[in-house]
């Protein structure tokens, strides 16, 4: 079942954003130790704060889905986030690919990251985005046992074909997974063209696209009358972090490209579109 909009609500999207730091992305999983992750210059407080500055100036509310790891680090962030009005969620606690966590692993994960952020930001945690977007055909078992613990929604689906993650066999819009249960599933915005499924959400397609593509697919998603789920991630904006030379050609590429120009993008793409926090825009309609 697909979760519908009233006909006469105005068209929002949901502007999302993954707070990770640079050295926690799946890019470089096979270059930085884990236990390397304690000694590395962090810069996701900055990088965040940055984003936060920017929403501000643009007069909009988001959602930040958090790694445990970044609010037991940083309270004050996650507090600043919750103080300007925008949601706070999950990203799990560690960047760990939910589909590398067999069902009682991922079951401790989203419970102790949902108690965490809630302990420290003082509000109930209703979404979470797995790691990577790994979430797919083989473990959808996942979406249950989210809404066993009481998130009510996950956007955690990337319903394209990608080497690193993707189910282009899911809705391209927000659904309800299992039957008598309202937990919602919102994938990332992907757009249909000449019959291919294509992504238009944001992330590193975003970057790396020029920007009149990202916004006439945006545009073709509301004028036919869906709401985008568009993210991005704080090491986006801040092409001066430290640069991981021994990574593979492909991961530095996909990492490094047009982090100078990403700040000027999502600037525009703040002011040309209407955007709200995911529960407004996705659990607030009938």
């Amino acid at each position: 079942m697909v979760a519908s909009r009233k006909a006469e609500a105005p068209i929002r999207n949901a502007m999302t954003c993954d707070v990770e730091d640079y050295f926690q992305v799946q890019a470089f999983e096979d270059v930085i130790a884990r236990d390397a992750w304690n000694y590395l210059p962090s810069r996701v407080e900055g990088n965040t704060n940055r984003v936060l500055d920017l929403f501000a100036q643009a007069n909009i509310k988001a959602t930040f889905f958090t790694l445990g790891w970044v609010a037991e680090r940083f309270p004050a962030l996650v507090r600043r986030i919750i103080a300007e009005g925008h949601e706070l969620a999950s990203h799990g606690m560690d960047h760990v690919r939910a589909n590398h966590q067999d069902r009682m692993t991922f079951r401790t994960d989203v419970s102790d990251t949902k108690a965490l952020l809630e302990d420290i930001g003082g509000v109930p945690v209703q979404g979470y985005r797995a790691a990577s977007f790994s979430i797919g055909e083989q473990n959808l078992w996942a979406l249950e046992v989210l809404a066993e613990i009481g998130y009510r929604y996950s956007s955690s689906i990337y319903p394209i074909k990608h080497d690193l993650y993707g189910m282009p066999s899911a809705p391209r819009f927000a659904f309800h997974p299992f039957p008598g249960s309202q937990f919602t599933e919102i994938p990332v915005t992907t757009v249909e063209l000449f019959g291919k499924r294509l992504p238009c959400g944001g992330g590193g397609y975003f970057r790396l696209l020029p920007y009149a593509l990202s916004r006439a697919a945006m545009r073709r998603i509301n004028a036919e009358g869906g709401a985008c789920m568009f993210y991005f991630h704080p090491w986006e904006i801040d092409p001066d972090q430290p640069r991981q030379t021994q990574a593979p050609l492909k991961s530095r590429f996909r990492h490094y490209t047009n982090l100078r120009h990403m700040e000027a993008k999502l600037s525009r793409v703040l002011q040309d579109f209407s955007w709200g926090r995911v529960d407004d825009v996705f659990l607030k309609v009938a």
